[in-house]
């Protein structure tokens, strides 16, 4: 039984984590930490957590938690991670890892200097429908590949609003936008279905100078990109192009990936209306036939909420094999290729 504290019991993690983690028998839930005790004394009662913490480090030091699970805003996920490897705990934090690649590089430093286990949250490479996908792909299902297309909505980001909840994103130091946070969950949900990128050229519009935040009248600066354009080379040397486009709220039409080779073509769009490509399931086809996802691909008990909770619990269930930290800087790593390619007008190349 791995016993989990989770700090940042909150919002993404109440919707995520915390009904993931209650549906699996090999976890317990032990532990909750958010900055006030109500909310905290609340989220413990919830979900039967023995201990509630408005400080991560003492929920870090508490022995009866063997993981720590970091689902707080971006600027503070080095604080926790610190916390729990100065603990000697396992560690488990959201994507992004850091606020840019300087700080997942150090991060990545500690934790393995820690000996402790570390992973990070890309709950898309966990999917049924993603793997599925993937083990099409490299079987030849579709002959060689020779593109991959994926059309995302970025929503909420992007758009001439923003909610007031998000609205500490406006800051580029706070690593939380379209690109990372968004982008950085898309990329690597391709990847793992149609191969690494290894050349990026992108282009980072801007097309709002000032954004309203939703409820006021109150209108910001906003200094973060509005959409994600990247074309890059795989490896294998197929084509990608990615466009992640900015709105205002959730999109109806989701994404639309679509895998092109020698001997077929697979497109995938949403199945259940979830409109985020690493949240929810499928609906996938080569050549307009539908293809169902075998029951093989489904490691969850059945119990377990559809969405995000869904993948984030297969992530639980392969806890071994999800991306490291190492893997977490990777990412970080491409993000900073697009983000240098769309300064300097060049293609870059994806260490």
């Amino acid at each position: 039984m791995i016993r989990v504290g989770v700090v940042g019991a909150s919002g993404w993690a109440d919707a995520s984590h915390l009904p993931a983690l209650t549906a699996l028998p090999e976890y317990e839930l032990t532990a909750v930490a958010t900055t006030r005790r109500a909310s905290a004394d609340r989220t413990a009662a919830k979900y039967g957590a023995r201990h509630a913490f408005t400080d991560a480090g003492a929920l870090a030091a508490h022995p009866e938690v063997d993981l720590v699970v970091v689902s707080v805003r971006v600027p503070e996920h080095a604080a926790v991670i610190r916390a729990a490897l100065a603990a000697g705990k396992d560690v488990l934090s959201e994507w992004p890892l850091g606020v840019d690649e300087a700080e997942a590089h150090s991060l990545a430093e500690a934790a393995t200097a820690a000996g402790v286990r570390h992973a990070v949250v890309l709950q898309g490479l966990h999917s049924p429908s993603v793997r599925h996908v993937a083990d099409l792909v490299a079987s030849g299902r579709i002959g060689a590949l020779r593109s991959a297309v994926l059309v995302a909505s970025g929503d909420p980001f992007g758009g001439p609003g923003i909610p007031a909840d998000l609205a500490w994103t406006l800051d580029p130091a706070a690593g939380a936008s379209i690109l990372t946070i968004m982008a950085g969950h898309f990329l690597p949900t391709l990847e793992r279905v149609a191969g690494r990128l290894t050349e990026v050229n992108a282009w980072l519009p801007r097309l709002h100078e000032r954004v309203r935040i939703d409820g006021t009248d109150r209108y910001e600066p906003n200094p973060t990109p509005d959409q994600v354009l990247v074309h890059g080379r795989l490896e294998g040397g197929a084509t990608a192009s990615v466009t992640v486009h900015g709105g205002h709220g959730r999109a109806a039409d989701g994404f639309l990936l679509k895998l092109s080779g020698t001997g077929g073509t697979l497109t995938a769009v949403p199945a259940d209306g979830l409109p985020y490509p690493h949240w929810g399931e499928w609906d996938i086809r080569i050549d307009g036939e539908p293809l169902a996802v075998p029951d093989s691909y489904r490691t969850v008990p059945a119990d377990v909420p559809a969405g995000p909770p869904a993948n984030i619990a297969a992530l639980y269930r392969d806890l071994a094999a999800a991306p490291d930290f190492a893997a977490g800087l990777r990412n970080h790593r491409l993000l900073a290729a697009v983000e240098r390619s769309a300064a300097t007008g060049r293609a870059q190349l994806v260490a």
